[in-house]
């Protein structure tokens, strides 16, 4: 997902974005695992998909003004 993209989200859409891209890379983990997995790049994707939508998410709370 591009980060224009998860922008537009709502914050429960972006949380559940997350919720799925942890998910992926819990599943890549497995298969690697098994020798299952095919697409080892895949795990560099999925990790920067975390990144930037939690980079998004902390945006927001920030612009909120307030901390943890």
């Amino acid at each position: 997902m591009r980060p224009n993209e998860a922008r537009e989200l709502d914050n429960g859409a972006l949380a559940d974005q997350i919720g799925e891209a942890r998910a992926e890379l819990r599943n890549l983990r497995f298969q690697h695992a098994t020798h299952q997995l095919q697409n080892t790049a895949r795990f560099a994707v999925v990790r920067r998909t975390i990144a930037r939508l939690l980079t998004i998410q902390r945006e927001r709370e920030l612009s909120r003004g307030g901390a943890r």
